[in-house]
């Protein structure tokens, strides 16, 4: 174990039974034998491992590859075999031990599809659950595949509210999920402790599968067409062009039967890191930021039980913090406790291969006892083995998918968070296809690897955040819950100002950000989570109202801004933006647009502000940062061959500014009071930026709003932030203060009653401009067009009514519903869509959402979203299994003519 002290859970003494069990955890159990028994390869374990033989792969290193595949788990298995089966014969997966060596092997095996508010994440579920059931007739290699079904326990209220809203929405997915009873809990498992079961949440077709089965099925498929796969190779290093931003292959070396070791070049195209929790190591040969962590996982696998039916369902009962299925004639028992340990966080062993860790029976005793007491049984019979393996896991419990950065070509499909079996064949088709088309076919824009920053490698980091990440895995899932470790990352300038003003922080892209304002003599808490209103909802509705009253102070520090220059920028900008972000003899300026791919999908949704002919300003959402940073600076690269963008430079200039906002009905009476600019309408209308004067600063302002309010953007050099705040801040004291300071909380709920939108939560990559109803950003008129011009004005010529989807504002008004994510929305009975985005309307009297209306998901007929379509449907939002009636538009609920912004 790493030096560095994990941290702990609850110290117990054990108990006499865990004592004897651990006393029974004996070498000379089949398990343990197959785990310390000598071997000449680790291909031999493999083939011990799985219940099939196994054909061997191939053993010869090519010296040229279309796609070098790094990594013979479940996912490097899964990428080959797609890229292979979708046309790509040259194809090489390369395992520097045997197929399945580092986690696959040891994996649990649990298929399931219940589960998550991601339509990502439950395609992909369902992707590999067929997958895994027709692999066998592709390549007689079977995946063990049992669809024995699986329960989800829901033992308090609000687990039963988190999966009564997550069944609603699997079920609109094609998940048959089903609430059952907890009696008909026990009739599916006998052994199951029910006494305290409010529901359970039941998929007859989920189940299981043997991980090195499947990944041995994948692995022949791939052989079969094509692909080779080669095992007992190790990568060193992977090679760059001489710009260093391109990848041109992989180094390798392979040790002899005679001990030599042989060392070769791989030609390659594109190289997919799919190295597991060896990725983040493999990646820093690259310089590419892969920042996942290994962590122990433990189960425990019992005796043989009287009474045990192969044939029972996986059950799951988080707030055990356990799964538990049948295995052979005795039950496993698995385990994600909330305190986790991190594992070897300075480096994971090379050799680590078919490996297990010594288990810290100190610190998971109260944590096994409380997972066995689901099932009393297995407190009274032997056990078999106790196993700890690592599983690695990210910073924010989402895969890291997607090409780097840092690097073109470079692929990565790593850090799977323990979910890799279950979605192993989810991931490769759409890895694969990324690769081969140049775009991901399904939302990524919650799992891409260039939402992760570099210092979330640091290993301090590491060391504290898995272990919240595992900790959360079973944890409810509550809208509201703050991350806990790692906290302090990236501080505003404004942070101890905000601190004294009693500011309620949280993580924003590792920025700590004030939510909410506690009042004068009272502590900022969370306190207690639930999926309804929190102690601070009054707070945050004083906020809100304050906003839209009088004037609002908020620290956006944290928003990714680009400085762009050069004699290109004007040019490089006006292509990626659907916008005329360089309008000719015009500067002071800013401009709302859009960034689109060919097929005139969303990339990216920003602000352009032209300080001067060759000076821009690009300012992006937080979760954006690198997304947008690489696809200005790809497209630069890109350019080469014909020059057009040559005289370009993008700074991240995202530290160097502080951002403040002062929005509201009053703020440009503050305003004039603080800065010898005229503020009036005629000097300073809307869209206009400038740098203005405010007491001793410099700053840049542009009048802006993000909450459908009259208001300014102020971007302040960081050395003046605090001077210039605490001017502002002097508006903020006595009773009848025009200005009042304000968090994130109500800035959500401020522009979600305006429709505005947010990249990356209700909207994303597979989303169309027209679609999202912002073709008013076009200017189908300006020079040379825009990156996706003829795809967005294909779009716009068919018309709305031939639109698949329209998204639109959703508003319920009955106050006890709240709207998060994933709530299903009907139109006269018949489901129509999901709120992507929610959080209460203050201003409009009951929750509000943007939601993307798609009649198709209950008709196979097209039916035209109009505005008729619209005003004559009956809506309903069913909120964790109640409908509630609601109001939907497809223009903003709020101010809807843009009166107030233009005031």
């Amino acid at each position: 174990r790493d030096p560095a002290p994990p941290r702990q859970g609850v110290r117990r003494r054990h108990t006499p039974m865990l004592r004897n069990a651990a006393n029974r955890l004996v070498a000379g159990t089949p398990w343990a034998r197959r785990l310390s028994a000598p071997r000449s390869t680790g291909a031999a374990t493999t083939a011990a491992l799985s219940s099939t033989p196994i054909e061997r792969p191939s053993t010869e290193v090519p010296d040229k590859a279309r796609v070098v595949v790094v990594g013979g788990g479940i996912i490097g298995c899964s990428v080959a075999y797609h890229l292979a089966k979708l046309g790509w014969s040259d194809i090489v997966l390369l395992e520097r031990d045997g197929l399945t060596s580092g986690t696959t092997w040891h994996a649990a095996g649990l298929m399931v599809t219940f589960g998550s508010l991601s339509e990502t994440s439950t395609e992909l579920r369902k992707y590999t659950k067929e997958l895994y059931t027709n692999l066998e007739a592709e390549t007689g290699q079977s995946t063990g595949f049992k669809p024995c079904g699986f329960i989800e326990l829901a033992t308090n209220k609000d687990y039963l509210e988190e999966y009564r809203r997550t069944s609603a929405f699997n079920r609109t997915m094609g998940v048959d999920v089903q609430e059952i009873s907890a009696s008909e809990v026990k009739d599916l498992f006998p052994l199951c402790k029910t006494d305290d079961v409010l529901a359970g949440f039941h998929v007859p077709t989920d189940g299981r599968v043997n991980p090195v089965d499947s990944a041995m099925a994948l692995a022949k498929g791939a052989r079969m067409h094509g692909a080779r796969v080669i095992e007992n190779v190790t990568v060193t290093g992977v090679t760059k062009d001489p710009s260093g931003r391109k990848v041109t292959g992989v180094n390798t070396t392979t040790t002899r039967e005679d001990g030599s070791v042989a060392t070769a070049h791989v030609e390659a195209e594109y190289v997919v890191n799919c190295a597991g929790m060896w990725a983040r190591q493999f990646g820093e040969m690259a310089g590419v930021n892969v920042p996942n962590q290994a962590a122990e996982h433990y189960y425990l696998v019992t005796d043989a039980m009287d009474g045990v039916d192969p044939n029972w369902p996986v059950v799951e009962d988080p707030s055990s913090h356990t799964y538990i299925r049948p295995e052979g004639a005795g039950l496993l028992v698995g385990l994600f406790e909330p305190d986790a340990a991190a594992w070897n966080v300075g480096s994971i062993p090379h050799d680590f291969s078919f490996g297990e860790i010594e288990p810290d029976w100190e610190r998971m005793a109260p944590f096994l006892e409380t997972a066995m007491n689901r099932v009393p049984e297995t407190l009274n019979v032997g056990m078999k083995t106790f196993f700890c393996g690592p599983e690695s896991f990210t910073p924010d419990l989402a895969p890291i998918v997607g090409e780097a950065p840092e690097l073109d070509n470079y692929f990565v499909a790593a850090g799977l968070n323990s979910i890799g079996i279950l979605t192993g064949g989810g991931i490769g088709r759409l890895v694969a296809n990324w690769i081969m088309t140049g775009k991901p076919d399904m939302d990524v824009t919650g799992m891409n690897i260039d939402r992760l920053h570099k210092y979330q490698a640091n290993h301090d980091y590491r060391a504290a955040r898995v272990v919240e990440s595992l900790g959360n895995v079973y944890k409810c899932h509550y809208p509201h819950y703050p991350m806990r470790t790692a906290r302090g990352c990236k501080q505003t300038p404004l942070y101890s100002r905000l601190a004294a003003k009693n500011a309620m922080f949280r993580d924003v892209s590792g920025w700590e950000c004030a939510d909410w304002f506690a009042p004068e003599g009272t502590t900022p808490e969370v306190g207690e989570l639930s999926w309804g209103k929190h102690a601070w909802f009054d707070i945050w509705k004083a906020e809100h109202e304050a906003c839209r009253n009088g004037a609002a102070l908020i620290d956006m520090s944290f928003m990714s801004k680009f400085r762009v220059q050069g004699a290109d920028a004007g040019a490089l900008l006006n292509w990626l933006s659907t916008a005329n972000v360089d309008p000719v003899g015009e500067k002071d300026v800013i401009t709302y647009t859009q960034w689109c791919n060919e097929d005139g999908k969303l990339e990216a949704d920003l602000t352009v502000t032209k300080l001067g002919d060759n000076d821009f300003m690009v300012v992006a959402t937080d979760t954006m940062h690198r997304h947008v940073e690489a696809w200005m600076n790809r497209h630069i690269r890109g350019s080469k061959s014909d020059g057009r963008f040559d005289n370009v430079t993008v700074t991240d200039v995202s530290g160097a500014y502080a951002q403040l906002n002062v929005q509201g009905p009053r703020s440009r009476e503050i305003m004039q009071q603080v800065t010898s600019e005229d503020m009036s309408d005629e000097a300073y209308p809307f869209r206009t930026a400038r740098e203005i004067d405010i007491g001793f600063g410099r700053v840049i302002c542009t009048r802006i709003t993000y909450v459908g309010e009259l208001g300014y953007e102020l971007f302040i050099p960081t050395e003046q932030a605090v001077h210039v705040y605490d001017r502002l801040a002097e508006f903020t004291e006595g009773p009848d203060a025009p200005l009042a300071h304000v968090g994130l909380k109500a800035l959500g709920s401020l522009r979600l009653e305006k429709g505005y939108r947010d990249y990356g939560h209700d909207m994303d990559n597979t989303d169309t401009l027209i679609q999202c109803g912002l073709g008013f950003t076009c200017d189908f008129e300006k020079p040379n067009g825009f990156l996706g011009q003829e795809s967005v004005q294909a779009e716009k010529a068919a018309g709305v009514k031939q639109l698949p989807k329209r998204l639109c504002s959703v508003l319920v008004k009955d106050t006890e519903a709240m709207l998060y994510h994933g709530e299903i929305v009907y139109r006269d009975g018949k489901v129509v869509g999901d709120v992507r985005a929610g959080s209460y309307g203050h201003t409009l009297g009951g929750s509000i959402g943007l939601t993307m209306i798609e009649p198709q998901k209950s008709s196979d007929e097209h039916v035209p979203i109009t505005k008729a379509y619209i005003k004559d449907g009956t809506w309903e939002v069913d909120v964790a299994g109640v409908r509630y009636p609601a109001e939907v538009s497809l223009t903003p609920m709020f101010d809807p003519k843009n009166a107030k912004i233009k005031a």
